[in-house]
């Protein structure tokens, strides 16, 4: 509490970025973040085109048909049905083990990075601090930037690492504090890595199992496991996209 009283007031501008991280240094490390992270805190920049890509969200704007239209699902689809064949003893355990169908998660990843194809072009870190800092959604993105400071103590990333203009990271496209709960080691390398495909797609599916999702249960609008997908993104339209382009790819 005391860090959080002596921090500095969130701003609107770049102007005051520096004495602000000042006072979230303290915040930081009183909620455990050691020496690795406060490091990547204090190298942190403001990031204007953060600032503009939240902004200017369209997703919410659009019908379901245009945004389907414009995200390229028919290829989602298409390039999901041969990645399901594919690598259908790796789908089939995830979905034996936290019980979520191959076909979310393939659409969740063909949505966010197009298969791994576009992680980012922005540092994780300095994205969410600067969303942090900012006045619009303070509160909401405080705890994914400690997470973020955490994740860099832990070297799952570092202060160069590369994610979404909203400090999302990997190949779904994890919040940082989400990354933090939810990620698994799933190659049994010692590390989760957002970047690694089997890291990404088992802390996705224990994302979702963790959310409620009931195994054997539809995921469609108005089925029990439509919830759960509605806590992956707040887009309506980006919801309903996945559950339909899920079902097509896990359509046999």
């Amino acid at each position: 509490m005391a860090g959080t009283a002596q921090a500095a007031p969130c701003g609107d501008t770049a102007q005051g970025f520096e004495a602000w991280k000042a006072g979230f240094a303290r915040e930081a490390a009183a909620s455990g973040v050691g020496q690795r992270g406060l490091a990547a805190l204090g190298a942190a920049q403001y990031t204007h085109r953060t600032i503009a890509a939240d902004r200017n969200q369209k997703s919410f704007r659009y019908s379901l048909e245009r945004f389907m239209e414009l995200r390229g699902s028919s290829t989602i689809v298409a390039q999901g049905r041969k990645r399901r064949a594919r690598d259908a003893a790796f789908y089939d355990a995830l979905e034996r083990h936290y019980g979520v169908p191959a076909g979310v998660l393939i659409a969740i990843h063909g949505m966010e990075t197009g298969f791994g194809g576009f992680m980012g072009d922005t540092s994780v870190v300095s994205a969410i601090v600067t969303l942090t800092y900012d006045c619009r959604r303070s509160d909401f993105f405080r705890p994914h930037a400690i997470g973020a400071l955490k994740l860099v103590d832990q070297g799952a990333i570092t202060g160069a690492t590369l994610g979404a203009r909203h400090g999302e990271l990997g190949h779904t496209q994890f919040l940082p504090g989400n990354a933090l709960r939810y990620g698994v080691d799933a190659d049994g390398d010692g590390r989760v890595d957002f970047y690694n495909l089997a890291d990404a797609m088992a802390s996705t599916a224990n994302f979702l199992r963790q959310k409620g999702w009931q195994p054997g249960q539809g995921y469609q609008e108005g089925e029990p496991n439509f919830a759960v997908i509605q806590q992956w993104n707040a887009a309506g339209v980006y919801q309903k996209a996945i559950a339909i382009m899920a079902a097509q790819i896990d359509r046999r």
